[in-house]
C-alpha cells in the first residue's frame, strides 16, 4: 500500500530540478532554521521563492495558510508540503526530516548536558540569565503575531476572548480553537470584512513565468487528481505508523509508566495543538509542570531557552521535556539511556503526524481553500492564537519575575504578586532584553548569549 495517494497524471515536461539539489537545499533550511516559526518561514521564503524561484509567491502563501490551520509545527509542515510538491513522497519526507534532524540532535545533546550538569553554578547562572531573555523573545513574538493577525475589531475581540477563556476560566485549548473556527466560518458566510477568501490566485509576473521549476510545479498541481478512497488509505497507513509504537508500549508496560504516559500525552497533544509552536507551548507547558509534575517551571523555561538557541522547530522543547521526564523516572534503566529513549519517543509521536496531515491533505489543498467557510475559520483561528500567546506570555512573566509565587495554572488566579516578591535583577535583565530586541533588533543568538553572560556576572557580583 502506498504511503501517498497515487497521482493520475504528471506534467508532460521532464522534471527540471534534480533531487540531489533539492536535498542539499532542505539540509540548508534545517541548519539555518533559527528564530522560531517566523524566522523559519522567512528562510524558506527567501530560498525557495526569492532566490531559487522553485515556488510562486501565491502558492507559498496558500500552503502557509493551510499549515497554520493544522495541529503541530506549521513551519515543518510547510517544508514537508513544499518538498512533496517538488518531488512527491521522497521530497516530502526529505524536507520534513531534514527540517527537524539537525535541531533534534543538538537538543538531545543539550538535554543530556543539562540533566547532568545543571546543578553546577556557572550552568545555573547561564540559565538564570537566559530566562528573562526568553520572556523578551516571547513578548516580541506576541507583538509580531498580533500586528499580522489582528486587522479588524472583531479579530481583536476574538483574541481577547481567547485569552480570557484560557487564563481566567481554564477553558481547554481545543475548545477555544473550535469556537474561534466556528465563529470565523459564520463570519465568512455573513460576509464580514477580513473573513472572506482572498479570491483567486494572482497572475504570475514575468520573472515567475521564466522560472521553469515553479512553472512545472503549477502544471503538476493543476493536473493532480486524487480520490478520497486513496486519501483514506494514506490516513490509515500513517496513523498506524504513528500509534502502533504507543499502543505496543501500553500493552507491554501498562498505565503509570513514564514512557507510556508521555507517549500518550504527546500523541494526543499532536492532535489538538493548533496554531503553531507558541500554541503548543501554551497547551503543554502548564500541563507537564502543574498536571504531571514531570519537571519544574524553571526547567520548562530552561528547555524553552535551549529550543530558542537551536535550529529547527521551537517545539523541540517537547523533546527536552520527554528527556527529563524519563531521566527523573528511569524505571531501572540508566538515567541517560532512559532520557534518550524518552526524547526519541517524544520526537516520534510529535512530528510523525505532520506527515499524515500533509500527505493526506496536500492533494486537496487547491479545492479546499476556495471554500469561504474554511477561509473564515482560518482567519478566526489565527486571531485566537494571539490570545493564546498572550496567555503563555503572562504565565512565563509570572514564573520569571516572581519565582517564589508564580502562576500555578491558567484557571487558578493567585493573589496579585507583591513587590517584595519581585526578582529585581531578572526584571532589569528582561527590560534590557526587550529594549535590545524591540529597539535595536539584536539577533536572537546574540541576545541569548549576552543574557547568559549577564547571568554569570550577576552570580559573581551577588556571591
Amino acid at each position: 500500500m502506498s504511503l501517498l495517494p497515487p497521482e493520475t497524471s504528471e506534467p508532460s515536461s521532464a522534471h527540471p530540478l534534480p533531487f540531489r539539489e533539492a536535498l542539499a537545499t532542505w539540509l540548508k533550511v534545517g541548519l539555518l532554521s533559527f528564530g522560531g516559526p517566523a524566522g523559519q518561514i522567512a528562510v524558506m521564503h527567501r530560498l525557495l521563492v526569492e532566490e531559487k524561484r522553485w515556488v510562486r509567491e501565491e502558492r507559498f502563501l496558500a500552503a502557509l495558510n493551510y499549515c497554520m490551520l493544522l495541529p503541530g509545527p506549521e513551519a515543518q509542515q510547510l517544508a514537508t508540503y513544499l518538498g512533496w510538491l517538488l518531488h512527491g513522497l521522497a521530497g516530502g519526507l526529505a524536507a520534513g526530516v531534514l527540517f527537524v534532524l539537525p535541531g533534534a540532535l543538538v537538543m538531545l545533546a543539550l538535554a543530556a548536558l543539562y540533566a547532568s550538569f545543571s546543578g553546577v553554578g556557572v550552568v545555573a547562572a547561564i540559565f538564570w540569565g537566559i530566562k528573562p531573555a526568553v520572556l523578551a523573545i516571547v513578548v516580541e513574538a506576541l507583538l509580531r503575531i498580533g500586528r499580522r493577525a489582528l486587522g479588524t475589531p472583531v479579530k481583536w475581540g476574538l483574541a481577547a476572548l481567547a485569552f480570557v477563556a484560557l487564563f481566567f476560566f481554564g477553558v481547554r485549548f481545543p475548545w477555544v480553537i473550535a469556537a474561534a473556527g466556528l465563529a470565523g466560518a459564520l463570519a465568512a458566510v455573513l460576509g464580514l470584512p477580513g473573513f472572506a477568501p482572498g479570491g483567486g490566485r494572482a497572475a504570475p509576473g514575468a520573472a515567475e513565468e521564466a522560472a521553469p521549476v515553479a512553472s512545472w510545479v503549477e502544471e503538476r498541481a493543476a493536473k493532480l487528481q486524487v480520490g478520497w478512497r486513496s486519501t483514506l488509505a494514506t490516513v490509515f497507513v500513517w496513523a498506524a505508523l504513528w500509534w502502533l509504537p504507543v499502543l505496543a508500549l501500553l500493552a507491554l508496560l501498562g498505565r503509570g509508566n513514564v514512557f507510556v504516559e508521555s507517549a500518550l500525552f504527546f500523541a494526543l497533544a499532536a492532535m489538538v495543538t493548533f496554531g503553531g509552536a507558541y500554541a503548543v507551548l501554551a497547551y503543554v507547558a502548564q500541563r507537564v509542570v502543574s498536571g504531571y509534575g514531570w519537571l519544574s517551571a524553571g526547567e520548562m523555561l530552561d528547555g524553552l531557552g535551549l529550543a530558542e538557541t537551536t535550529p529547527g522547530p521551537l517545539i523541540l522543547v517537547l523533546q527536552f521535556v520527554g528527556f527529563l521526564a524519563a531521566y527523573h523516572r528511569p524505571g531501572g534503566l540508566p538515567p541517560l539511556l532512559a532520557g534518550t529513549l524518552g526524547a526519541l519517543l517524544t520526537l516520534w509521536v510529535t512530528f510523525l503526524p505532520s506527515f499524515l496531515w500533509i500527505f493526506a491533505g496536500a492533494p486537496h489543498l487547491d479545492r479546499v481553500q476556495r471554500r469561504p467557510a474554511l477561509a473564515g475559520a482560518l482567519a478566526a483561528i489565527t486571531a485566537a492564537v494571539v490570545g493564546v500567546v498572550m496567555n503563555l506570555t503572562l504565565w512565563l512573566a509570572l514564573q520569571v519575575l516572581f519565582p517564589r509565587g508564580g502562576h500555578p495554572g491558567p484557571a487558578s488566579l493567585p493573589p496579585l504578586p507583591m513587590l517584595p516578591g519581585l526578582d529585581g535583577a531578572a526584571a532589569l535583565l528582561a527590560g534590557a532584553a526587550l529594549v535590545a530586541t524591540l529597539r535595536f533588533r539584536v539577533g536572537m543568538g546574540w541576545l541569548l548569549a549576552g543574557a547568559g553572560l549577564a547571568g554569570i556576572l550577576w552570580q559573581r557580583l551577588s556571591s
